[in-house]
């Protein structure tokens, strides 16, 4: 039998609001609150989901959808 390393990748979604004069500002507030944990997605809404065995030899993994 063989030892297989397999990778996991979720895109996780949340919504939050934030006040601001812009949507640059908006999204540099938002930026800075994500950076220091004020902004978190867990426990978040799954969007996409996708599993690949990773390669000893650096070869691109080949990623599937669950």
């Amino acid at each position: 039998m063989n030892v297989y390393t397999i990778s996991i990748e979720e895109t996780v979604v949340g919504e939050f609001n934030v006040t601001a004069n812009s949507e640059e500002e908006a999204l540099e507030i938002a930026r800075k609150k994500y950076c220091k944990g004020e902004l978190v997605l867990e426990p978040g809404e799954t969007q996409y989901k996708q599993m690949a065995v990773m390669n000893p030899c650096n070869k691109a993994p080949n990623w599937i959808k669950v």
